[in-house]
This record gives structure tokens, sequence and C-alpha cells, in this order.
């Protein structure tokens, strides 16, 4: 009995060690990803919660929450600019962003732009 509860004490700890590594990293990319908007000029244009000449994160987590293809079109849309999706203002074309730091961004935006705090 002992050895039963002693098992499953090390499964529930293992679990919970998992779960915290998970928020740590997630943690990570989202401090990450707030470095790029910021350093990209991205938050001139975007905020979290607010439109300010683009729309919010959160307005597109909104918009592409059940779309598959989001993140390549994202992608696409930041790297290359464009307009009509949001309006009449034109996104200007980000060139200067890698496909790595894309792909930290992307998905943060996708999940509205969470933050650490």
């Amino acid at each position: 009995m002992i050895g039963v509860l002693m098992g499953k004490r090390k499964f529930i700890l293992s679990a919970l060690f998992l779960v915290g590594m998970h928020s740590v990293q997630a943690s990570s990319e989202n401090s990450k990803a707030l470095v790029i908007a910021k350093e990209n000029s991205c938050l001139g244009c975007h905020a979290i919660n607010k439109k300010i000449v683009g729309p919010s994160y959160q307005e597109i987590a909104t918009k592409y929450k059940n779309n598959s293809s989001a993140n390549t079109f994202l992608k696409n849309k930041i790297q290359k600019g464009g307009a009509g999706t949001w309006g009449l203002v034109p996104m200007p074309a980000n060139t200067r962003l890698t496909d790595a730091e894309l792909s930290i961004l992307v998905p943060w935006i996708l999940q509205g732009a969470p933050s650490n705090n």
C-alpha cells in the first residue's frame, strides 16, 4: 500500500513539474514575442486589447480562432503587408523579420498576446 501511495505521489509531483516547466517556457516565449513586437514597431499600430491603426491582437486572435491556416496566413501578411482585411489602411511589409522571429510572434498574436503579468 505504501509503495502504491509513493508511486502516485511521484506521478503527481512529476506532472506538476512538467506543467510548471510548460508555464515557464510559455512565459519565456511570450516575453520574446513582446520584445520582437516592440523592436519592430508593431505596437505603434497594434495594441493588445484596443484598436489603434490596426486591430488589437485580441481581435486578431478572435477572428482567426478556428482557422487552421491562420499561422501561415499571418506570417505572410506580416512579412509582405497588405490591405483590405481590416479596412482601408494598408499594413506595411515587415521584411526584416526572420522566419524564426515570425514563428515566435505569430503564435503569440493568435493567443491574443498574453503577457507574463
